[in-house]
């Protein structure tokens, strides 16, 4: 489990009304979930934003204008096109008692040996989806890439996830692979042709 959020009542439904709440550092969000009613509240921007930034697929705890406390997820963000400023949020509930699906992000360490050489490092893939309890839901996961040569490549099944954790990517999906600069310029060429 992650960070508490704090979920209040939904100050107003007519767009002006959502607009200030925005202007005040509130952001208009829902609540649903299987079995449960679905809530209209809205929650501290910043409060959101600082957990996030540490992990945007985090299992939170949220505590609603009754008091009750339920873990949850963020589903769905609306974001404005031109500023990327947060709109509106869905939040799902979940149980903990339930297999889910969702994606974790692999974050690629070292720098490989191809690279070294002169080859150029090309990521296909920075996420795989995955069913588990949420119990035991990553929230990302770190692979080491410093062996991988030039004409190397990573696929998803190379990764190596814990027990209890079924992946749900193609697990011939290439993750990330090191090309020759030769064959990115060729790449290139075809691709603008």
């Amino acid at each position: 489990m992650s960070k508490f959020i704090q979920l209040n009542k939904r100050t107003g439904e007519t767009k002006s009304q959502k607009k200030l709440a925005r202007e005040q550092g509130r952001i208009p969000a829902v609540l649903y979930g299987v079995g449960k009613d679905t809530l209209n509240v809205e929650v501290n921007e910043k409060e959101l934003l600082d957990t996030l930034k540490k992990n945007p697929r985090a299992i939170l705890q949220a505590k609603t204008m009754d008091g009750e406390a339920m873990p949850i997820i963020v589903q769905h963000i609306q974001k404005n096109s031109l500023s990327a400023k947060i709109l509106h949020i869905d939040f799902q509930h979940v149980n903990m008692s339930v297999n889910m699906d969702s994606k974790v992000t692999i974050h690629f360490a070292g720098e490989a040996i191809g690279v070294k050489s002169g080859g150029v490092l090309q990521v296909e893939l920075y996420e795989v989806e995955v069913r588990c309890m949420p119990g035991v839901l990553p929230t990302s996961m770190e692979v080491d890439i410093s062996k991988l040569d030039i004409g190397d490549q990573l696929l998803v099944s190379d990764l190596i996830f814990q027990d209890g954790i079924e992946v749900l990517t193609d697990p011939n999906a290439v993750m990330i692979q090191i090309k020759t600069v030769h064959e990115e310029v060729e790449e290139a060429v075809v691709t603008t042709a």
